[in-house]
Parts: C-alpha cells; sequence; structure tokens
C-alpha cells in the first residue's frame, strides 16, 4: 500500500536501506544479500538510484520519498497495489512523473492498481475503471472512456469538484 503522505508512513530515523528492507525481511525468504539486491533493482524501476540508500527521509524531496515508498511497496511482489492518495500531496510535475511511472510499472511487474483518489482528472489518465463510493458503499461504477459523466448525486459532486486544466480568464469590465 502506498499512502497519501509518504513522511508519515515511514520512519524518519531508518535509511532507505532499511525501509526498503522491511517489508523483505517478514514477507519473503531472501538473504540480506538478496534483499540489498532487490532494494536496488526496486529503486532503480521507479527512477531512483543506489545513492539514496544511505539517506533518511527528511533528507528527500516529497516525490523522491513516494517513489521510495513505491519501491517498497512493489518489493514484494503483490497481486494488487492499494494507492491511497498516493499523489496528492505532490505538485502537477511530480503527479505527471509518478503516474507515467505508475503505468510503466504496471506493465512490468503486472501488479493490478486500486487507485483511491477524489481527483477525476488523475482517474481519467491512470485508470480502466471507476467507481464512486458514498458512506463507504458502492453508488455507481464505469469504464473510463472519454468523458465521464455519472448519475448518482456522489458522482456528480465529484465531477463538479474538478477544477478546469487551465485557469479561465475573464475579461474585465
Amino acid at each position: 500500500m502506498v499512502f497519501q503522505d509518504a513522511i508519515s508512513a515511514v520512519n524518519p530515523r531508518k535509511t532507505v536501506r532499511e525501509i526498503l528492507r522491511e517489508p523483505m525481511r517478514h514477507l519473503l525468504s531472501l538473504t540480506k544479500a538478496q534483499q540489498l539486491a532487490r532494494a536496488s533493482d526496486m529503486l532503480r524501476a521507479v527512477d531512483l538510484d543506489n545513492s539514496v540508500l544511505d539517506k533518511r527521509p527528511p533528507q528527500l524531496s516529497g516525490g523522491q520519498l513516494q517513489r521510495v515508498c513505491l519501491a517498497r511497496a512493489l518489493s514484494v511482489e503483490p497481486q494488487l497495489l492499494i494507492l491511497d492518495e498516493a499523489v496528492s500531496n505532490l505538485d502537477l510535475v511530480l503527479q505527471a512523473g509518478v503516474i507515467g511511472l505508475l503505468k510503466k510499472l504496471q506493465r512490468q511487474f503486472g501488479t493490478a492498481c486500486l487507485f483511491i483518489t477524489h481527483d477525476l482528472r488523475l482517474v481519467e489518465r491512470f485508470c480502466q475503471r471507476v467507481m464512486v463510493m458514498d458512506e463507504g458503499k458502492i453508488v455507481e461504477t464505469q469504464v473510463v472512456g472519454d468523458k465521464l459523466t455519472f448519475s448518482s448525486h456522489a458522482g456528480r459532486v465529484l465531477q463538479n469538484a474538478v477544477l478546469p486544466a487551465f485557469p479561465v480568464r475573464r475579461n474585465k469590465v
């Protein structure tokens, strides 16, 4: 699982090396050398290099730390990767980069993703199917196509909350 707030999802006192090894120690039968090799492979998969292995979370940018969290989640070869608002704390440039990276990783590892978000623009760029929830229940489901249109109240509220891609200019009177 990859959370919205990467800094809260990791122990700030541990190095990236320790952060990446932890789930492998508990969930995979790998030697320490194999864990380190896999950590290195996962960093490369998320476009980071081994120079971050001995750094601690406060020494990384938000985008780097989010990619470390993604590498950690992928290191145990999950069939399903849950991304809970995983890019919402990133600026638009970093969001686009992480979404592109997620698409690449999905193809590379064949991992299914459950992408939890309130941002329909991200849904349109990354998802194949959308489910709208209201008070913990799925109220609508549809395949992502050219234009998302919702019949449920919750879906329309979500759709109306989407900001335009570019600010609308208004003529001065």
